[in-house]
């Protein structure tokens, strides 16, 4: 008996789409008194669980209801997964509404409304609630996601208290600017764009405009952890790198979903090396540094856009709950990384005319669920252009060195492509989808390359950012080559009856082999960088993460903690650090106003481009407001204010200077 190399068993459990409709069974609509109970649960619900401080299990029951009100998909994580898209997106639309009305982010009303939709789309739709059994396989892809993220977190849960994190956290200056929305957003219940004037007397000016989903659904989850008791100073950072590796692990799993979905019903065997191959991918290449630098709203945008690919290449068969969740997702994308937005919105297109057929048979469903995504979706992008100019930062300069990206993009898209171009594959519609699916994201990433070319510099910045798009549909399309894997073949009646563990040890061994060639592959050995280690090392971005050394704490590190822990921020003054050299003072003060949430008051003082001494502490003196502390880290900076002063006293008026006491961040 020979393995073979394409074709399936004949009864496989898995798959996250089928185009059988399972007949449900007849539900009688249900009296007038059962609806009254249900809808009065729905808000007595949320106030029992906030009288007993129990409101952190609103969350779970919301997402599980809405996974049972859903009909796609077989498992119980293909539809949990399904549940979590749409609310993702849905979130972002709905935080408009939460701005403006008097209740902002409290749970009780946000559950109170999310519940009664769920109740009233059961009984329009006419569904009872059910959820699929869960199954094994739910099991190890949750698995492998909470493994890698956990992984990641290792750094932070090894630091030994707040000195250590932030000393972490500083590697990427986002990380001192996405706690000051995610805090400013929990307090003031909601976008900021909406009332930019009040906003700007709270939070630095360029971050109003700023795409704010992800801060906005993070907040928002956060305030059912302790309703009212807001975090501030480092619980702010702690409470913000936590939603941050809880965002990255959304991604991870949402890539492995996504590669399950369109590969399709899969051999038990061949679905457990996709998701080890799934999840080494993710920690072998680039996508850690959204994590490592502070890109929670990329990762955030980066999930939502891994659930578009997966949908435009291998639709659901449910029409309207494809169109509700593509809608969902557009919006999503462009509330939190608009940037996103052109590309999926591309793909989308693609699927809307490839399946037009099926369109023109739900008109109105088409209509009511299109036209308020062509209005949410280019929303915050329309908004950032016309008010903040955010379209001059296309070509904005720096990011890492793309000598990794072009190996990951040529290796990891040569292996997909030839997969793709086998037989098992070549026939299928999902795969020309797929190419098509991978034909905008290469553009797209032309584009971005194309634009740095026209503004006379190399690609960079956003060119990076398109490229992790990029490799997200390279690492999906990974689906192709675990359908070529060989699996155990059906025994057939006449053949002698073989031992089961002996017949298929061939196809396991060889899974195993490949298994193992992936993760030396992607570098997740300690002795060996893999094929996408960093230009700079013969590590991945993962590999000098993890092992990177937690107690050699930056100068920038232990000044910025030492400085939170002794002087407090005091209602009405400006509180700045200035340090010996430009750039220690400039990232010691963006991180200090960050977490003792002073950015607005700070703004004049930090953000200007002079960083040579004592040339910026002078311009510190003139530009910021009084009362003013000033926070000297050490002589040279004391040498430098003192020279300012004495040659101009005036700018004594209003000013305190206070030393830093020489301490080691804990």
């Amino acid at each position: 008996m020979h393995a073979q190399a394409t074709m399936e068993t004949p009864r496989v459990p898995d798959g996250t789409s089928s185009r059988d409709r399972a007949v449900a069974p007849a539900h009688r609509r249900p009296s007038a008194r059962v609806l009254i109970a249900v809808f009065l649960a729905c808000w007595l619900v949320p106030l029992a669980a906030y009288a007993i401080q129990a409101t952190w299990l609103l969350p779970p029951l919301i997402l599980l209801g809405t996974a049972s009100l859903l009909r796609s998909g077989r498992s119980l994580l293909d539809r949990l997964v399904l549940a979590l898209a749409l609310l993702a997106g849905l979130t972002c639309a709905a935080g408009l509404v939460f701005t403006v009305w008097p209740w902002g982010l409290h749970p009780v009303p946000v559950t109170g409304l999310t519940l009664t939709a769920l109740a009233l789309a059961a009984v329009l739709s006419q569904r009872a609630p059910r959820l699929p059994r869960p199954r094994w396989s739910d099991l190890v892809s949750v698995a492998a996601a909470a493994l890698a993220a956990g992984y990641l977190a290792t750094p932070y849960l090894r630091a030994d208290g707040f000195g250590q994190r932030l000393n972490l956290a500083m590697i990427g200056e986002d990380n001192a600017r996405h706690p000051a929305l995610f805090d400013e957003i929990g307090r003031l219940g909601g976008y900021l764009f909406v009332d930019p004037d009040a906003s700007r007397e709270h939070i630095f000016s360029g971050l109003i405009h700023y795409p704010q989903g992800w801060h906005v659904v993070t907040a928002l989850l956060d305030g059912f952890q302790s309703p009212g008791e807001l975090p501030s100073g480092p619980a702010l950072m702690n409470h913000y790198l936590f939603w941050s590796l809880a965002t990255f692990a959304m991604l991870v799993l949402t890539l492995i979903w996504a590669a399950h979905h369109i590969a399709g019903p899969l051999h038990p065997l061949r679905r457990l090396v996709l998701t080890v191959a799934v999840t080494a991918l993710v920690l072998g290449t680039e996508l850690p540094r959204l994590l490592v630098a502070g890109y929670p709203s990329e990762t955030f945008g980066l999930s939502l856009a891994a659930f578009v690919v997966a949908l435009v290449a291998r639709p659901l068969h449910r029409l309207r709950e494809q169109l509700l969740l593509i809608g969902a997702l557009l919006i999503g994308i462009g509330f939190s990384y608009y940037l996103f937005l052109l590309p999926t919105g591309a793909m989308v297109l693609c699927w809307l005319f490839a399946d037009r057929r099926r369109l023109r048979a739900r008109p109105g469903t088409v209509a009511i669920i299109g036209g308020p995504t062509a209005v949410l979706a280019p929303l915050i992008a329309v908004i950032g252009v016309l008010f903040a100019g955010q379209s001059e930062a296309l070509a904005a300069p720096g990011g890492a060195p793309l000598g990794e990206i072009y190996n990951t993009v040529v290796g990891l898209g040569a292996l997909v492509l030839a997969a793709i171009l086998a037989n098992a594959n070549r026939g299928e519609s999902t795969w020309r989808r797929y190419l098509g699916v991978l034909s905008v994201a290469v553009l797209f990433s032309a584009t971005m390359a194309g634009v740095n070319l026209i503004k006379g510099s190399p690609p960079a910045y956003y060119f990076g950012k398109s490229a992790h798009l990029l490799i997200l549909v390279l690492i999906v399309g990974t689906a192709a080559l675990a359908r070529l894997l060989p699996v155990p073949a059906p025994r057939a009646d006449a053949e002698p009856r073989r031992r089961p563990i002996t017949a298929a040890l061939p196809t396991v061994a060889i899974a195993v082999l490949v298994t193992i060639a992936v993760v030396i592959g992607t570098g997740l050995f300690s002795w060996t960088g893999g094929y996408f280690h960093r230009s700079a090392s013969n590590a991945t971005w993962t590999k000098a993460w993890v092992h990177r050394d937690r107690t050699a704490i930056t100068r920038s590190a232990a000044v910025t903690a030492a400085a939170a822990r002794a002087y407090p921020a005091i209602a009405g003054t400006v509180t700045l650090v200035v340090d010996g050299n430009g750039e220690q003072s400039y990232r010691e003060s963006v991180f200090l106003s960050a977490i003792q949430g002073t950015t607005a008051q700070t703004e004049p003082g930090i953000y200007f481009s002079v960083f040579e001494e004592p040339v910026r502490t002078a311009e510190v003196l003139r530009r910021t407001p009084r009362p003013l502390r000033l926070i000297v880290a050490g002589p040279a900076a004391q040498q430098a204010v003192d020279g300012v002063l004495a040659a101009d006293p005036s700018l004594r008026e209003g000013l305190t200077v206070v030393p830093l006491k020489p301490a080691k961040a804990r």
